[in-house]
């Protein structure tokens, strides 16, 4: 049990040296990430829909 408290105290330690990421760059950070993800998605759907059509002209 003594391992156990020391672990939790030294992670404690740690996690007070920890840099946290401000309000702000987090959600500029999120915002770049639901943008990218939008435009995949826009890109994978018309790769889709592009593929589908051929396979159709094709068989």
């Amino acid at each position: 049990m003594i391992k156990v408290t020391e672990f939790y105290n030294e992670v404690k330690e740690e996690l007070k040296k920890v840099v946290w990421a401000t309000k702000e760059a987090t959600i500029g950070t999120t915002g770049v990430v639901i943008a990218i993800c939008i435009v995949l998605s826009v890109f994978m759907g018309i790769v889709d829909f592009g593929l589908a059509k051929l396979t159709q002209f094709l068989y």
